[in-house]
């Protein structure tokens, strides 16, 4: 089948103009659109109290929900923390991570195959972007997975492969669909949204008044230091992602997460800490501290545990509102990228991957 348009990605209103263009009454948008947002569906077949002829009809013209099929599934022994190989109908291949906290599951969603932003420390953008996700390939990823284990997810990141700024469009329609009340419903503060500091888009984002958390990836008090491992650190200062920041607060009410890599001998020392304080001070604002996870491609190495409390210990003395994250499923490379990345043998591009 050629997949011309993905019927996991239309809003209710324009699926019901598609489906009225066929001859069926608007209740049949209804009755699709629920069944993918509220109960998981992956393709039209699995619609069955629609007419066979109408699904016939879509399907014939291109028109079905584009498969997200899991491929692989790694569990976790340390933490139960499960991460999956996604293929996409174009052969292309994806990531997702499954975590379950007190509160309910959190799951971790790519954006992109791939990605452009060249972040030297992040196994996703070694070998570029391959393409944007639609926004029912972003869902299909939860569908999927929730489908797999029989669960229903509280919370969820769009921090896997992938730049969800460089994909702006597609995320927004990804949020507006999440939150349908005919599908999962889910709330804005339940979805934290990540970007290495698009600033443009990080205004438009605050425009559109959503609850989400946006989460920055800072890694570094200073512009020196953050461009020689943040390439769009020669595009934007660390002085406009503040007034960016400070804009999205003022927009939804949201303060902004700061997320900090530490990476050994370069970020983590005391004098980056005091840098780091002294920008953020008066912000209401939180960092995220996360010891980096070393790829091969990269030399990058994580920071000792000794000096990741010690950062967080002088961020604190300076009443900087400080977490560091938890180590996730790190026996089944459950950072961004390094799976699809050892499950495909990556050598070159992803093109003429056809698993």
């Amino acid at each position: 089948m050629t997949y011309k348009r993905n019927i996991a990605a239309m809003t209710l209103e324009e699926l019901t103009e598609l489906i009225k263009g066929y001859g069926e009454p608007a209740y049949r948008a209804k009755q699709i659109f629920e069944r993918i947002h509220g109960g998981n569906a992956l393709s039209l077949d699995e619609i069955t109290n629609i007419p066979k002829a109408l699904r016939e009809k879509l399907t014939g013209d291109g028109i079905d929900i584009f498969p997200v099929k899991i491929l692989e599934r790694l569990e976790s022994k340390l933490d139960g923390t499960r991460k999956y190989i996604i293929g996409l109908h174009d052969g292309n291949v994806i990531e997702s991570v499954l975590m379950e906290y007190k509160h309910g599951f959190s799951i971790c969603i790519s954006s992109q195959v791939g990605c452009r932003m060249g972040c030297s420390f992040c196994a996703s953008t070694v070998d570029g972007r391959i393409r944007d996700l639609d926004a029912g390939e972003m869902l299909g990823q939860i569908y999927a997975i929730q489908k797999r284990e029989g669960i229903r997810i509280h919370s969820l990141v769009i921090m896997g492969s992938g730049e969800p700024m460089d994909n702006f469009d597609n995320v927004v329609r990804f949020l507006t669909l999440i939150s349908d009340p005919l599908g999962l419903n889910l709330s804005g503060r339940n979805i934290t949204v990540s970007t290495c500091g698009l600033v443009e888009k990080m205004r438009e984002l605050a425009d559109m008044k959503f609850t989400l958390t946006l989460a920055v990836s800072l890694h570094s008090p200073t512009d020196e230091l953050r461009q020689t491992f943040m390439p769009v650190a020669r595009k934007y200062s660390i002085a406009q992602i503040m007034d960016a920041a400070d804009y999205y607060f003022e927009q939804t009410g949201r303060r902004v997460t700061f997320e900090y890599s530490l990476i050994k001998g370069v970020n983590d020392t005391p004098e980056c800490a005091q840098e780091l304080s002294k920008l953020l001070a008066g912000k209401n604002t939180h960092v995220n501290l996360i010891p980096v996870n070393p790829i091969k491609e990269r030399k990058w190495e994580r920071s000792s545990d000794n000096n990741v409390s010690a950062f967080k210990l002088m961020l604190e003395k300076n009443r900087i509102n400080v977490t560091i994250r938890r180590g996730m499923g790190a026996d089944i490379d459950a950072a961004c990228g390094q799976l699809r990345r050892r499950y495909l043998g990556l050598e070159g591009p992803q093109e003429h991957e056809t698993r």
